[in-house]
């Protein structure tokens, strides 16, 4: 009776935690598991239209943008969109006080006017296969965990050049389910992208960081940009003489827009998940971590958010590192409050429970498992401090530019160190093209406030034990006056000018390495560098090698407690389906968020006091000339919608598909208390916030005049 009872809580667990909307499902496994369920949701397709090695197919549509975002081909022509967010740093780089791209917006109404942008590759995939077998050759159950991955290492690194031996592609073995499943992914990337096209800040960014991760939504969160390629279709180096990109596929757009209760299919690169994980590693994060990183950053932004309103050119230096820092810091405030919400801790503690008596019921199991969790806890509370630790580092020791941009210097005077004078000139001519793009979006004032701030708080908030040895000193020497200290550092420093660390590089030798190192932003680098170096690495060495293979074995063991659930694998940046439907959303009693915004929306938040709340002048005469073209809906233009599906960072950008896979929409977010579904998705509570297809194609057409966009691109009723 008692394991009758034990199945059965464990069923209806399953059953509360894992619902159809639940899941990050890969494209290569999708017939075997998955496309009966999407297709009885509503989807219209078959497995092979989504994924295919023989033939064109929805995966052949899509691109990592970048470094970290999805981007989807919408034309015959190359043409790709994603959101403005994702190209934000290309718009900044091209946007100056006379052409401010950012605030007014960029449009390409010739070929020849679309901006190249060096540096900026997007890459398409062009196959997929389970190599679990070959990557796990020669590894034994007896290996210890250093023994095993250097075995697994080395058969992926055959597999890898075995894999591209003869083409232009690269390759790349990732583990899945915690190292229990490998799979081999072929890429081909190309990297002449240009920008087409981009909507002013006050649409592209409205709402700013006030609404960020906040339904409902208003922002018209997109940007065009354009793939070249050589004569024969195949990636080449920027040229004048490139052309655009012949896709194997692109996306039909669809004017028909959604209801609630529509299928939904998200199809992009999610970034990282850790759905598995036990509760003690949460705790941690909920305890130290993210709070800290939340604290830290808030004190960054108040002083950037300050000098950006001083002055136009401080205000595009700093926008998109603003941003960079307030996504973080917005989306951790969101993760604590679901986490809460949906006591994801106590339910973990609970799973835990039963994954112990499960465990004890078998004497085998119980030998295998029995001190898993135990030796896992351990490990990560020890380590708590030492995270800690590299929160404060990270978020205050070298989140003042200067003390980053030292950093960027501490190879060359270590090599300059042992003597050999041609090598110290190729790294200081390799290091001088940097030196111009940091300084371009730099203010020495703004930066100088920082470091005064961000010490102050690094010293109040860590025990002296984890803080590095010239804080200590500063206290002493400064008696705690931080802004006097920052004022010494400035005055002394050659890294905070241009044209000196141009010079240090024209003609550097020792004695320019022994000045660099005795600069006193050097020595709050190398100060860093040694409290990692002697106390921190030393402190998470103690067992770090040990969990990647404690989480493989508790992955193992979650599926083998649980044969008839049908486990999705984290996320890790490789390309994965997520479906659910359009739907309304009820943060709290008496509450409920209806699924769609419009336009009128807009027009209600206008507020010409509040940068993130300017409407754009053209905008509204477009609205109260009712001129909305083939793009109304129900006598107004729909901006967002949000569903159910279950996305995460690297699906920015991710194109929103219906039952026809069709685009209806661009990804972007995922509202505030739904953020968490990166550590626990829970289907009432998460939501993805998606740009409205209908909404980029009347800026594009009726705000912007681009017409010759609308005209690539397939548009169906």
């Amino acid at each position: 009776m008692k394991k009758l009872s034990f199945v059965l809580i464990i069923f209806l667990l399953i059953g509360s935690i894992l619902r159809s909307e639940e899941g990050m499902w890969m494209p290569l496994l999708l017939k075997k598991y998955k496309i009966e369920d999407m297709q009885r949701a509503g989807f219209k397709l078959t497995a092979e239209d989504v994924y295919s090695v023989n033939q064109a197919c929805l995966k052949d549509a899509i691109v990592i943008f970048g470094g970290g975002c999805t981007a989807e081909l919408i034309s015959g022509e190359g043409l790709l969109i994603t959101n403005h967010h994702c190209g934000y740093g290309n718009i900044q780089r091209h946007s100056t006080v006379e052409h401010d791209y950012l605030t007014d917006g960029f449009w390409a109404m010739t070929r020849g006017e679309e901006l190249p942008n060096p540096g900026l590759s997007v890459t398409f995939l062009i196959r997929i296969e389970d190599v679990t077998e070959s990557s796990l050759a020669g590894v034994t159950s007896t290996m210890n965990s250093s023994d095993r991955e250097k075995a697994i290492q080395e058969n992926i690194k055959k597999i890898q050049t075995d894999a591209v031996r003869g083409t232009a592609y690269t390759a790349k073995v990732t583990p899945f389910f915690s190292g229990n499943q490998y799979f081999l992914f072929v890429y081909e990337a190309y990297q002449d992208v240009r920008l087409v096209g981009a909507p002013p800040s006050a649409i592209g960014k409205f709402g700013g960081e006030t609404d960020n991760w906040i339904w409902p939504r208003h922002t018209g969160d997109f940007s065009l940009f354009r793939i070249y390629a050589g004569p024969d279709n195949r990636p080449a180096t920027y040229s004048p003489s490139n052309v655009p990109y012949k896709p194997k596929k692109f996306f039909p757009i669809s004017l028909r827009g959604v209801e609630k209760g529509d299928f939904t299919m998200v199809f992009g690169y999610p970034g990282r998940t850790t759905e598995y994980i036990p509760s003690f590693v949460i705790e941690n994060q909920v305890n130290f971590t993210i709070p800290a990183s939340i604290n830290l950053r808030t004190k960054r932004l108040d002083m950037i958010t300050a000098a950006m309103e001083t002055n136009p050119k401080i205000r595009i230096q700093y926008s998109a590192k603003k941003s960079g820092i307030a996504n973080s810091w917005k989306k951790n405030q969101g993760v604590l409050l679901g986490l809460k919400k949906v006591a994801a801790i106590d339910r973990k503690k609970e799973f835990e429970k039963w994954f112990q008596e499960w465990v004890g019921t078998d004497a085998e199991r119980q030998a295998e498992y029995g001190t898993l969790l135990g030796q896992y806890k351990d490990i990560v509370t020890n380590q708590a401090p030492f995270e800690l630790a590299i929160t404060y580092a990270r978020e205050a020791g070298e989140a003042a530019e200067i003390i980053g941009f030292a950093g960027r210097f501490s190879s060359l005077v270590d090599l300059a160190a042992k003597g050999n004078a041609e090598e110290v000139k190729k790294l200081a001519d390799r290091l001088r093209p940097g030196v111009e793009s940091y300084f371009k979006d730099y203010d020495a004032p703004t930066d100088q406030k920082l470091l005064a701030v961000l010490m102050q708080a690094y010293a109040n908030g860590i025990t002296p034990d984890f803080q590095p040895d010239l804080l200590k000193q500063i206290l002493i020497d400064f008696k705690g006056d931080f802004e006097k200290y920052a004022k010494s550092v400035f005055d002394k420093s050659i890294l905070d000018s241009e044209q000196d660390v141009n010079l240090m590089l024209t003609k550097f030798n020792s004695k320019s390495a022994k000045k660099l190192s005795n600069d006193p932003a050097f020595l709050v680098f190398k100060s860093l560098q040694k409290l990692q170096n002697e106390l921190v690495n030393p402190g998470l060495a103690k067992g770090q090698d040990l969990l990647p293979e404690l989480q493989r074995k508790y992955m193992k063991a979650q599926m083998e407690m649980q044969p008839e659930k049908l486990f999705y694998p984290d996320a890790n940046s490789t390309l994965r389906i997520t479906y659910g439907k359009v739907d309304d959303f009820m943060p709290a009693d008496g509450i409920q968020y209806k699924y769609i915004t419009t336009l009128d929306g807009i027009m209600e938040k206008d507020n010409p006091e509040i940068y993130d709340y300017r409407v754009p002048e053209k905008l509204k005469q477009l609205y109260l000339s009712k001129d909305y073209g083939q793009y109304v809906s129900d006598h107004t233009i729909p901006v967002c919608f949000i569903a159910s599906n279950h996305t995460s960072g690297g699906n920015s950008g991710s194109p929103v598909i219906n039952a026809d896979g069709q685009l209806i929409g661009i990804n972007f977010d995922r509202n505030w208390e739904g953020t968490m579904s990166d550590i626990m998705y829970d289907p009432d509570l998460c939501r993805n916030i998606s740009l409205d297809i209908r909404y980029a194609l009347f800026i594009i057409d009726k705000f912007a005049g681009a017409k010759h966009l609308i005209n690539e691109m397939e548009l169906v009723r």
